[in-house]
């Protein structure tokens, strides 16, 4: 039937916020939101999962910042779960697993068990009880690597009981001058481990987003059907504090049949994409964690120009939102270029925003820098694009078992400037969030979503916003129109 009534779709550079009576600083501003309803952000931004953006050093990055990043699923499940493990195991507050040795090993195959596992140390126990440690600083020097490593290990060790908080075991070790602290329990037994490490950055990276047990957070993709199921079981037994389930298009019935296949781990499940209110609605009612929301405002993505479908951004948002009737948080998946237009999706009723292209550039996503032109550059492609499709991800765009040539792709491969690290990026988003929401009249998110109006401006309108009638001669960190 030929719709009449046809609906006006907007996006962020639709519309602006409008300012408000204000005493607010931006510095006092409260940027802690939920992801679900079990893990709470202390900053609103998650990274994308897309081969281009996050693997565990990105997610290591964005954790520490106090958001959060989701290892994309173009692997087999076993190396996406040695990724999670990796963010998993990077910080903790207390090692409950540590890395542990015999004392009658040979020392050369302690030397080679730290450079495997990427450590500096072991603690080396013999029938599960505590007999010493051996560190790099006991190996050093040392020429016959053929010995048993009781020969070289330290016996004369600072311990502490199980239970030990972190603040105690700061005392301990400043005391002592020692950088490792086990536990051990009454009988001898090893229970965990603390490191000065861990300490130092909790203190570096206060906002940083953890678990319980002091580690970091970490999602991780799968798609839908029945090998993603596999995966999921995989990825939980690895680690992963939520799962996302990662559909081009998400309001499908096999999406909503492995959502709730998924949910029997009993792991938060993020589900999308969607751009609708049933499509919303639909995720919720199967059991969602949250909702993500886009479909196909990616810059690398060309989903609503192959194939005629989509929603402008922050109409997609709000429509999810009052879908979600503020039970289930929502993530707006693309689309920003700016730091406003963060402030615009949350004021849309978005608990966070997902980012691809301002996080693909930074040192800690994947790939190599690329010299052009006298410029640095790192590679971006969509999960859409034939690229990323041959490397796993076809099922996600219903081309499954499709040969390269036959593919149907839905994004592009291309290149944006390097950035530095992640932290510098941040803290420009963050920058441009709480000045927001000073101008908003805004102490938090919570207000910004209850209080914040929108003004639809023009075309002209847009144009007088961004920089114009002027050359510009010095670049700034967070503002670039062509690059």
């Amino acid at each position: 039937m030929l719709q009449d009534n046809i609906r006006l779709g907007l996006t962020f550079d639709d519309v602006l916020l409008l300012p408000a009576r204000s005493s607010v600083m931006p510095k006092g501003t409260d940027l802690s939101t939920r992801l679900t309803a079990g893990i709470k952000l202390n900053i609103p931004l998650v990274s994308a999962a897309m081969d281009t953006v996050t693997e565990a050093t990105l997610a290591i990055a964005m954790a520490r910042e106090g958001g959060l990043g989701i290892i994309h699923r173009a692997m087999t499940p076993r190396e996406q779960a040695q990724e999670v493990a990796r963010v998993k195991k990077h910080e903790s507050g207390v090692i409950t697993d540590p890395l542990t040795i015999s004392p009658d090993e040979k020392l050369s195959d302690a030397v080679a068990l730290l450079a495997r596992r990427g450590v500096s140390s072991a603690v080396v126990v013999s029938s599960g009880r505590l007999v010493g440690l051996l560190t790099n600083r006991d190996l050093r020097f040392l020429k016959d690597l053929g010995k048993k490593v009781s020969t070289a290990m330290t016996t004369k060790l600072v311990t502490a009981r199980p239970g030990t908080t972190l603040e105690q075991a700061e005392r301990l070790l400043q005391e002592h001058r020692i950088e490792k602290l086990p536990l051990v329990g009454r009988n001898g037994e090893l229970k965990g481990l603390i490191t000065v490490r861990d300490i130092l950055n909790r203190r570096q990276y206060p906002d940083a987003c953890k678990d319980k047990a002091g580690r970091l957070r970490v999602g991780a993709a799968i798609g839908a059907g029945d090998e993603a199921v596999e995966r999921a079981a995989e990825l939980v037994k690895a680690g992963a504090d939520l799962i996302s389930l990662d559909s081009a298009h998400g309001h499908s019935a096999n999406v909503l049949r492995t959502l709730k296949e998924v949910r029997r781990f009993g792991v938060e499940v993020i589900a999308g994409n969607v751009a609708t209110f049933e499509g919303a609605r639909d995720l919720i009612r199967a059991g969602a964690d949250a909702i993500k929301v886009g479909i196909g405002p990616g810059s690398i993505c060309t989903t609503r120009i192959v194939s005629g479908v989509g929603v402008p951004q922050l109409t997609a948002v709000r429509d999810c939102v009052r879908a979600a009737k503020g039970k289930v948080p929502v993530i707006a998946d693309g689309g920003i270029k700016f730091s406003g237009d963060v402030t615009k999706a949350l004021a849309a009723g978005a608990d966070c925003v997902m980012l691809g292209t301002l996080l693909a550039g930074t040192e800690e996503a994947p790939g190599d820098i690329i010299l052009y032109h006298g410029r640095s550059y790192k590679a971006y492609r969509g999960m859409g694009s034939v690229g990323a499709m041959e490397a796993g991800s076809k099922d996600r765009y219903g081309q499954s078992g499709v040969e390269k040539d036959k593919l149907v792709p839905e994004g592009i491969e291309g290149q944006v400037p390097y950035k530095g690290p992640v932290s510098a990026i941040v803290h420009q988003l963050t920058g441009g969030l709480r000045a927001g929401l000073g101008y908003c009249g805004c102490r938090n998110l919570a207000e910004l979503r209850r209080k914040a109006r929108f003004v639809r401006i023009s075309g002209a309108g847009l144009k007088e916003s961004h920089v114009h009638d002027v050359r510009v001669t010095k670049e700034t960190p967070n503002y670039a129109l062509n690059d």
